[in-house]
Parts: C-alpha cells; structure tokens; sequence
C-alpha cells in the first residue's frame, strides 16, 4: 500500500466555543469519571472523538495509568495512522499500534450489513488480549450521544466486551466534543469525520485490500485537489464520487482530469454524485431505497 497524505485543507467548523456551565459540568464529570478507572486502555482511530478520550484519559490519569493503541488495517487511511502517531507523540500519550485481521474474517470481507460488528469484535478481541497482563482495566472507546441516533452494530460489540464510553456516561454530543477538544488547543478540534475505507463499499460487495488502496488514492487525489471532505464510494468497478453541495460545480469542472485519473487506479468509470455529501449514504440500501440510493451523473 502506498502513502497517499491527507489534506490539512481549511478550517470546515468555524463555531466560537465558549466553556458554557453545561460544558463546565461534563468536564467536571469527566475528570471524576477519568480518576475512577483502574487504568485505562484507549480504542484509538484519530477522529476527534478517540483523541479526546485519549487526551483525557492521559491528562487525568497520568501517562502510568493508560495506554492508546492504534489498529494499522488496510481500512485505516495511512495518513489517519501517521497524524494519530503525531497527536500521541504531541500530548507524551503511550501509544502501541495493534494489527487486526479482520479482512481473513469471511463474515467481513463478505460486507454484510453488520460489517462493523466484525471490525469492532477482531479489534476488542484484540485490546482485550493486550489487556489481560493487568490486574484491573477499562478498555474504552470514543462514543458519544449522537452516535446513538445512527446505524452503527459495532457498539454491539462493545457491548460484548463491556467496553466503557466516557463520552457517552457524561452525556457529551459531537458539539460538546469539538469544543472541549477546542478547549484544550487539540488541532483535531474540527477534523472531519473519517470513517473507515470498508464504509465507500456497498454492502453485499467483497471488501478486499485492492479495493481500499484504491479508494485511499483516489480520496487522496481529490484532496490534493482542494476536495478537503469528500468520499469515493466503490460502487462494482465504479467511482462515485461525493463532495459537500456547494463544491459539486468546482468537481464538474475537474472531471475530465479525475475520469483520467480513477481510471489510472484501476476503476473503469467514475461518476459524481449530484446530491453532495451526506455522511452514511450507504446505509440507505437498508431500507430498501436501492444499492445506493442516490442520483449520480456521468463525470465528462
């Protein structure tokens, strides 16, 4: 697999955060909740979510008392693995970079609809093997109230393995997230969501390496074109290309260049999706609304 870098890109959440009472309180919960873990073992990805929980956990326990483990997948953007290396090294956070195999679990590659289910149970089975040299741990994960509202089996998982979710006992949304992250100077306060590469591929289409370099190139090729938030769905041999409504127009006029290109990766033709970006488009295909549920036309 080849490094493809991701784009710093603009600023994409301009809120002014202010430490409200409300944020007060579920800083002063977490810290009360941070100092009651016997010790701590982070499920950490390098979203926003993973490194407040990371940060947290350090800053409140002490580096003696926790440890952030990174999984190095194909279905993790090398970019995503280097900047989780940054952070860790930035805020003197143990870091141990595990190696899951959940692409030779067939009940994965296959791509059902409970995908992550899978992913979460290899990489908890994983952390909870790490975990076993200590007496007493936690092993805990980002989750927060909004993921609650959207489809995700991994917490089933989770569940399973009776991993612990900080953000979620201290009843912080995404909002509450960014702005304590903001709060406390991490640069990944408004870094957008970057869920795994598995997440471009249809349900019921076979995950394999092939297809997650190819997304991990081509999504780096749109970000070094100024496409900071963008998603390449692998759609059979074809890329579908999703950008925020408002950068569609800027898209259409690449598109001769970016036909070129996905086809140099391998892809035998390449569409842009005239809706625009919506986080989890896939999941549509659960109810019924067709493979993709979208309209896309032809990129000429």
């Amino acid at each position: 697999m080849h490094k493809i870098g991701c784009s710093s890109g603009p600023v994409r959440y301009s809120i002014v955060f202010a430490m409200t009472a409300t944020l007060q309180t579920q800083l002063t919960a977490l810290e009360q909740w941070f100092r009651a873990a016997p010790f701590a073992i982070v499920a950490f990805s390098g979203g926003v979510d993973s490194s407040l929980v990371a940060y947290l956990a350090r800053h409140f326990m002490g580096k003696k008392r926790m440890l952030a483990t990174i999984s190095a997948s194909p279905s993790l953007k090398l970019c995503d693995l280097d900047e989780g290396k940054g952070f860790c090294l930035a805020h003197d956070i143990p870091l141990e970079i595990v190696h899951t195999q959940e692409l030779e679990n067939p009940n994965y590659a296959e791509n059902p609809a409970n995908r992550c289910y899978f992913c979460k149970h290899t990489l908890y089975t994983e952390l909870a093997s790490l975990a076993e040299s200590k007496n007493e741990r936690w092993i805990l994960n980002g989750t927060n109230t909004d993921d609650l509202g959207d489809y995700r089996p991994g917490l089933q998982a989770a569940a399973e393995f009776k991993v612990r979710s900080p953000l979620l006992e201290c009843d912080l949304d995404k909002s509450a997230v960014r702005a304590l992250a903001h709060h406390f100077s991490l640069r990944c306060w408004n870094k957008p969501a970057s869920p795994c590469l598995s997440s471009r591929i249809p349900y019921g289409q076979t995950v394999t390496v092939e297809k997650l370099e190819r997304i991990s190139a081509g999504e780096g090729f749109l970000n070094q074109q100024g496409f900071s938030i963008v998603r390449l769905r692998h759609v059979d041999s074809t890329a579908v290309i999703e950008v925020p409504p408002d950068q569609i127009a800027d898209l259409r006029l690449q598109a001769a260049s970016i036909t070129q290109h996905m086809q140099s990766l391998g892809f035998t033709d390449c569409l842009i999706d005239d809706e625009g970006f919506v986080s989890g488009k896939l999941n549509r295909s659960l109810n019924a609304k067709g493979p993709i549920g979208l309209p896309i036309i032809q990129a000429h």
